[in-house]
């Protein structure tokens, strides 16, 4: 009785599907004495092999039988029965099989696999292979000994299959969800963002300061994401501040903190971006929007690694890289006086360029079908693709607002489009256009009265004082890519009267 015992306790104790596989099926066969075996399941294409011993047994692991050739292992997952086949002899012998095998089988014993409802999901099959065959015990009783422990097995084996069937779907949330939360992937294979990505790596060996040139979109902030990862601050905090979208003063206290009490509304001291980021790296988007003042301010921290919150008398030491990135031109800015000078240069140790995407066109595709496979993802829905004449039109566009107005486009379009094909004329609900415009053409403006230029002169007919306004406006935001810094800037007027002169005509991106 000791076989009995070590053949319950072999498939008692192990979860894993592949080791209790092996460890039943060599059970098994040291019960009956003989050295070949092998385990068949269910398939959708006929009965496939999980698992099977012997010499040159690896030939037949993984093969399918298909459900209309004869095999004995088909004959009893069928028909739920226990059955014993003389090899080359018996019609149900699938022998192909054994072509790959040099001793073959003589006397096959199959017994069904069930599951707790009585359902039968496998086989598994014991052969002798001796000259004469006689190795199986074949005895009444002893058989239904066995039977009695496969049914145990069988029980055993179907649930480590259903756990490791879990395990994997939850392998493959995890992935998924790891490929929806991945968003410092930079995706493209054009020469000239691969020559960015290998500069940003040689960057990232270093501490010096690295300023990255581009227009919006183009994805400055992920090659800085990746110059942080890169570099042995990868286990520091990455922090990234743009400073043009928030007020002048609301960005000091973000990069610099404060003390409880420094001014209306400190109800208590908040570190800085430099503070919380030290040991690791500070993004700085839109640099060249930065007011003097605090140009200033950014340059000490720079030269003395000092910080000093806003209230406190005492400098605070930092030890932070400095990552900064601009769509401005910032020598011309320095000329116009509205970049310090020696902040550029300890700005622009390390330059970096990337390219805007109408610049490699190779790389829309790529993005495409990126962005479709993420957004599927974090949808669990199906993937949906473009159609040849939609793909052809994608790929001719210009892209004004780069890999950020890409990105954008994917989310609409696939939210806004039913079927799982996405034809050229469904795009017409995103880049609303006259005929006669080509890709890459930005849309006339869509309402309101225009301002025309006739014979040389502009004309304001049909126009109230608010229409033209209006239009200015607009011009102005549409001219900057809706920077309303540098919109306000042309203007003539700071910040906060363009921003006032925007609600009031009820204008929004």
């Amino acid at each position: 009785m000791d076989k009995p015992f070590d053949f319950y306790r072999a498939v008692s104790e192990e979860l894993d599907p592949e080791i209790l596989q092996q460890k039943f099926l060599s059970a098994l066969l040291d019960m009956q004495n003989v050295e070949r075996g092998s385990i068949w399941v269910r398939s959708e294409g006929g009965y496939t092999c999980l698992e099977a011993v012997g010499a040159q047994s690896e030939s037949i692991k993984a093969m399918t039988i298909g459900p209309g050739q004869s095999s004995i292992v088909g004959w009893v997952i069928e028909n739920g029965k226990m059955t014993v086949a003389e090899a080359g002899k018996d019609a149900r012998h699938f022998w192909q099989a054994e072509q790959k095998i040099d001793i073959k089988s003589k006397l096959i014993l199959c017994f069904p696999l069930f599951l707790r409802s009585g359902e039968v999901y496998g086989a598994v099959q014991i052969i002798d292979t001796s000259a004469g065959g006689n190795h199986l015990n074949l005895d009444r009783s002893y058989l239904d000994l066995l039977q009695q422990l496969i049914d145990i097995g069988s029980i055993a084996l179907s649930n480590s299959l259903v756990f490791s069937r879990q395990a994997q779907e939850n392998r493959k949330l995890r992935e998924t969800l790891e490929a929806i939360n991945d968003r410092d992937a930079m995706v493209g294979r054009s020469g000239a963002l691969l020559a960015a990505r290998k500069r940003a790596a040689e960057y990232a060996r270093t501490d010096f300061p690295v300023l990255i040139t581009g227009e919006s979109g183009s994805g400055k902030e992920l090659l800085a994401r990746e110059i942080h990862r890169l570099s042995g601050r990868s286990g520091g905090a990455f922090l990234a501040q743009n400073c043009s979208c928030i007020p002048d003063t609301l960005l000091e206290s973000e990069l610099f903190g404060y003390e409880k009490g420094a001014f209306t509304g400190a109800l208590k001291t908040k570190a800085g971006l430099f503070e919380s980021a030290s040991g690791g790296s500070v993004f700085l988007d839109e640099i060249g929007d930065m007011p003097l003042q605090l140009q200033a301010r950014i340059l000490r921290v720079i030269q003395d690694g000092e910080i000093k919150p806003i209230g406190n008398a005492r400098t605070k030491k930092v030890d932070v890289r400095i990552i900064s990135a601009t769509n401005r031109d910032l020598q011309s800015e320095i000329g116009r006086e509205n970049f310090r000078e020696d902040l550029f240069y300890r700005l622009n140790v390390l330059p970096l360029h990337v390219p805007p995407l109408r610049e490699r066109p190779e790389d829309i595709a790529l993005l495409l079908d990126h962005f479709l496979s993420r957004e599927a993802l974090r949808f669990g829905a199906g993937r949906k693709r473009f159609s040849e004449e939609a793909l052809e039109f994608l790929l001719e566009y210009e892209w004004p607002g780069n890999v950020r107005e890409l990105e954008n486009f994917v989310k609409h379009i696939i939210v806004i489009t039913p079927g799982e094909f996405i034809a050229r004329e469904d795009l017409a609900h995103h880049f609303i256009r006259g005929e006669g415009c080509r890709p890459g053409q930005k849309p006339g403006p869509s309402e309101g009265a225009s301002v025309e230029k006739r014979g040389g002169e502009l004309s304001f007919e049909g126009c109230s004082w608010e229409e033209v306004e209006r239009r200015y406006v607009l011009y102005l935001l549409e001219k900057n890519k809706w920077h309303i810094t540098r919109a306000a800037r042309e203007a003539g007027v700071n910040r906060s009267t363009f921003d006032s002169r925007m609600k009031k005509l009820n204008i929004r991106k």
